[in-house]
């Protein structure tokens, strides 16, 4: 008993001189390490906060564009199949057709800001001596729309900030002028 009574006793004798050490800091070193801690979190924000603003940039295009790109791809082939399936040839305005196609697109397109751009070509035609010369083949209308990201025209003291870069998404919708609403 008497072993064990001197265990315990040491044991008392050890733990609160352990608890003052830890409880009881040097003032100084204290106050040190929460100045070194506050000065760590905000070097952090500073170095973090632009990657997070430029990667929250970079998402919001990217989502953007995909957006446009999934709108543009359900209206292209409609508005063409309306609208060259029977062509007028040249309308009163002296627009073609695949200017209306793209007046018409830019207006589908709505709230975002793309450029579009549409082009014809005519495939399959038989040669010049030939009777069906004058019938006419298939024609390919070749869609394209661009979008530049956001912030595209920052300019801050003479430097320009905006984005590089154009994304373009091309859709091809070929179609005979002779079968309306055919889409080959």
């Amino acid at each position: 008993m008497n072993e064990r009574r001197r265990r315990e006793r040491r044991t008392r004798a050890i733990v609160p001189r352990f608890l003052r050490e830890v409880r009881r800091p040097h003032l100084a070193h204290a106050t040190s390490l929460h100045r070194e801690t506050c000065a760590q979190a905000t070097v952090e924000m500073a170095v973090v906060a632009p990657v997070l603003i430029v990667l929250a940039l970079i998402v919001y295009n990217i989502m953007m564009f995909l957006s446009a790109t999934a709108r543009f791809d359900r209206v292209a082939p409609d508005i063409v199949l309306a609208h060259a399936a029977s062509p007028a040839g040249v309308d009163d305005q002296g627009r073609s057709v695949a200017d209306m196609v793209a007046a018409e697109l830019s207006e589908a397109m709505g709230s975002y800001d793309v450029e579009i751009e549409v082009t014809c070509a005519e495939e399959g035609s038989s040669g010049a001596g030939s009777v069906f010369s004058l019938v006419g083949g298939q024609r390919t209308y070749h869609c394209v729309m661009k979008y530049v990201p956001w912030p595209g025209n920052i300019v801050l003291a003479g430097v320009d900030m905006g984005a590089p870069v154009v994304l373009e998404h091309a859709r091809e919708v070929t179609v005979d002028p002779w079968r309306p609403g055919v889409v080959m």
